[in-house]
Formats: C-alpha cells, sequence, structure tokens
C-alpha cells in the first residue's frame, strides 16, 4: 500500500508539469512538452528509429470540433510517458473540391511505414463535408517524413468490383449490403491498420452499414486495395477495430454501435489474420467494465524492448467539447488465449515486469 501511495502521489507531482511524466494516469489531462492537452483523438501509433509517432485527430472547442478543422496532429516520444509537438501532419483543405475539405468528418488515422518505397502512408476514415456518415470512405495520404506534411492522394470505397474470398458463391445472388455496394465499393467507417510480420498491410474497417467488418489486404506500397478481402463478425455492428498479434495468433478488440455513449468491448482470436474469427467475449474487467472504463478502443500498442507487452489505447468521447476528450491506456493481459484489461488510477512500464 506505502508503494502504492508513493507511486500516485509521484505521478501527481511530476504531472503537474508540462513533461517529466514518469507513469500513466488513465483519464487525466496529458500535457505536451509545450504544457497543453495532447490533441491526438481516435488515434494511432508508429514506432519509427526507436521513436514512438502518435496520430490523432485535432480536435477544436465546441460540437464544431466534430468535425475537421484543423487535419491530423503529431507528437513523438521515446518512452510513451512524455510527448513533443510535431506540428499538424495533414492539413485539411480550403479548397471547396478538395475531398478534405476543412469541415468534412476525418477520423481515426493511421500511419504505417513502408519500406520498399520508403514512404509513410496514412489512411483514415473520411466523410465528405456536408454529407453526414453517408459517404463512408477512406482517406489516403504519403508522407516522405514521419511527421510529415503528409500530401492527400485520393479518396475511396472499398475494393470496388470484388467478392469477399470467404462467401459461398450461392450467397453472391442475394440482398447483402455488400452486394448492393459492389460497383462503387464498399463502405469504410470506423478503421484500423496492420502490417503483418511479413510486411503484408491489411485494412480492418467498419462496412455495411456498420453490420459487418471487412478485412482487406493491401497492396505492395500500401495505396490501394489487391481485391482480397474478407467479412467478419456478420451482423455484429462492431466499430473502433484494433488489431494485434501475439505467439502467432491474431487478436481483434472492438466495440458495438452506440453512437458517442460507451458500452461493452468485444474480443476475439484467430489462427490467421483471414480467420476463422471467435469471440472472446468483454476483455474489461471490474469496475465499470461493462462500459470500457467509459471508453473506446482506437489501437492496442506493442511496446519496444518487452516480450508480449501491449498497451490499450482507447478514447473518452466529449461530443459536447470534443477537444477536452481524454485519454484510457491500460496494460493488457493474457490468460491461455485470451487477454484481459484491468483498470488502473496509475502505472508505469514495469508493471509488464512484474507478473500480473
Amino acid at each position: 500500500m506505502k508503494v502504492l501511495v508513493f507511486c500516485i502521489l509521484l505521478c501527481s507531482v511530476f504531472s503537474m508539469k508540462a513533461q517529466n511524466y514518469q507513469c500513466f494516469s488513465p483519464g487525466q489531462l496529458w500535457k505536451d512538452n509545450n504544457g497543453v492537452h495532447i490533441n491526438a483523438h481516435g488515434g494511432g501509433m508508429l514506432i519509427y528509429k526507436k521513436t514512438y509517432y502518435w496520430f490523432g485527430e485535432h480536435k477544436i472547442e465546441g460540437k464544431t470540433g466534430n468535425t475537421a478543422q484543423v487535419g491530423v496532429h503529431c507528437y513523438s516520444s521515446k518512452d510513451l510517458y512524455n510527448w513533443t509537438d510535431e506540428g499538424i501532419a495533414l492539413q485539411v483543405d480550403d479548397d471547396m473540391n478538395s475531398d478534405i475539405q476543412k469541415g468534412c468528418i476525418l477520423e481515426r488515422p493511421k500511419v504505417i511505414y513502408n519500406s520498399k518505397t520508403k514512404k509513410f502512408v496514412m489512411w483514415f476514415h473520411l466523410e465528405l463535408k456536408g454529407n453526414g456518415y453517408r459517404s463512408a470512405r477512406a482517406g489516403i495520404a504519403i508522407a516522405n517524413k514521419v511527421t510529415g506534411p503528409y500530401r492527400f492522394i485520393r479518396s475511396t470505397r472499398a475494393t470496388p468490383g470484388c467478392f469477399p474470398v470467404n462467401v459461398d458463391n450461392n450467397e453472391i445472388g442475394g440482398k447483402h449490403i455488400y452486394v448492393r455496394d459492389l460497383n462503387n465499393g464498399q463502405m469504410v467507417r470506423d478503421q484500423q491498420l496492420f502490417v503483418d510480420d511479413d510486411g503484408v498491410a491489411y485494412h480492418i474497417f467498419a462496412s455495411e452499414d456498420n453490420r459487418t467488418l471487412h478485412i482487406a489486404e493491401l497492396t505492395d506500397d500500401y495505396l490501394d486495395y489487391t481485391g482480397k478481402y474478407v467479412r467478419v463478425f456478420e451482423e455484429r455492428y462492431m466499430e473502433a477495430p484494433a488489431l494485434f498479434k501475439k505467439d502467432g495468433l491474431y487478436y481483434f478488440m472492438g466495440s458495438g454501435c452506440t453512437g458517442w455513449a460507451p458500452n461493452a468491448a468485444r474480443s476475439a482470436v484467430a489462427p490467421s489474420i483471414w480467420g476463422p474469427w471467435t469471440e472472446l467475449g468483454n476483455p474489461c474487467v471490474g469496475e465499470n467494465s461493462e462500459k470500457t472504463f467509459y471508453s473506446q478502443s482506437t489501437y492496442i500498442l506493442p511496446v519496444q524492448g518487452k516480450k508480449n507487452a501491449f498497451i490499450y489505447m482507447g478514447d473518452r468521447w466529449k461530443p459536447n467539447n470534443p477537444i477536452d476528450g481524454r485519454y484510457i491506456w491500460l496494460p493488457i493481459q493474457f490468460e491461455e488465449n485470451k487477454f484481459k484489461i484491468k483498470w488502473m488510477d496509475q502505472w508505469d512500464l514495469n508493471f509488464f515486469s512484474s507478473e500480473y
């Protein structure tokens, strides 16, 4: 108990400053090197040359902040506690003809590095300005430098003209939504990128009016689809996908579809990224676990230099004042082929060096 109290006091003291954090305090204000609350919502992480780069939605105050008024923010860190503001990696456009016109909806940006092309590639969920959530597109941008600036290339629906590989031929003539969207491409909403050990990249996204998730293979340059994809968790209404790999198994975390309101998280495991996927239930345990600790998944982060160490990254959404959204980072624990997440007021990376 004395050690816990000391950790809490120590963390609180350092948190008063703009930097020199020595632990995580989920749900609390988290300031960057300038003393400003980190502004990278719905984000993802890229590890490049032993440095972490956190990309996320830049929000502004008020309900207008639910639309993209600035772009994608980038921060860097060596230790995961203290973050340096690297500026806006991708700016929205004042051009009314641009797909990323100021006022569009730009959500859940993720960046991966292509070792063949030496390019940094960003994908995000995009809704065209004034179109609500009807566009359901993927946006793609590219950069020569990890922090940007990223150049917007285009937006697209997913895998146009292609049938999923895990669908029986007898189903193709049915009234499934993916058949409706076959020619123009599949809907893309909450999304995630995953690069496997062999360098092949995949796009994971909520589709079919959020009824079903798709996992689609990307081309070698990570800028397009190969046309190979599967439908998973059919009619389960899942969003906020996060994917990671441990000991040859693929793990999934996501949520139900309840708008900005939190719900019970979901998890699954598979021997291949193509499946079959077996649902494991809510990985969160303890008080407020049925609300995922009032957060929603955005990314599962592997920790450098620590074996089987993964961090749950989640957002607490504040739709009335998005800029005040808080981050919930918690360590992931494993029991056989399942994972679990417990609430901790404060914790540090030494957690992964101890028995849990």
